[in-house]
């Protein structure tokens, strides 16, 4: 099951009052890595979750260690429907920092999810 578009906005909002953070976790990267981030973020809070999608992986392309850049890519997997590869991205996310509480709350959620029946 999806979260509600509410709960949905409620984490995207949060994470544009950490794209500040983000910033400094870039430091020296390439400006395009923060503007790749702010526009697959932007993407995710309109629902449009392939352009998030396209976004969010070029910005983890180009910083592979920013955890928050990974915990918004699981949110948009999420929103795509794709379980498996936001199960991958919130691990990155929690993996990078442990300290990311997002991401380990989405963590948690997707690994309490029963997996979908096969066809």
């Amino acid at each position: 099951m999806i979260r509600s578009t509410v709960a949905l906005r409620s984490t995207v909002t949060l994470g544009l009052a950490a794209c500040g953070f983000v910033v400094l976790l870039v430091g020296c990267a390439p400006f395009a890595a923060t503007q790749a981030y702010r526009r697959g973020t932007a993407a995710l809070e309109r629902g449009e979750t392939e352009r998030a999608i396209v976004e969010l992986e070029r910005a983890a392309a180009l910083v592979p260690d920013s955890s928050a850049v990974y915990n918004h890519l699981g949110i948009a997997y999420e929103a795509s429907q794709r379980p498996d590869d936001a199960l991958r991205a919130y691990q990155r996310a929690v993996a990078l920092s442990c300290e990311n509480e997002a991401a380990q709350r989405n963590l948690r959620a997707v690994r309490a999810r029963p997996a979908p029946a096969e066809p």
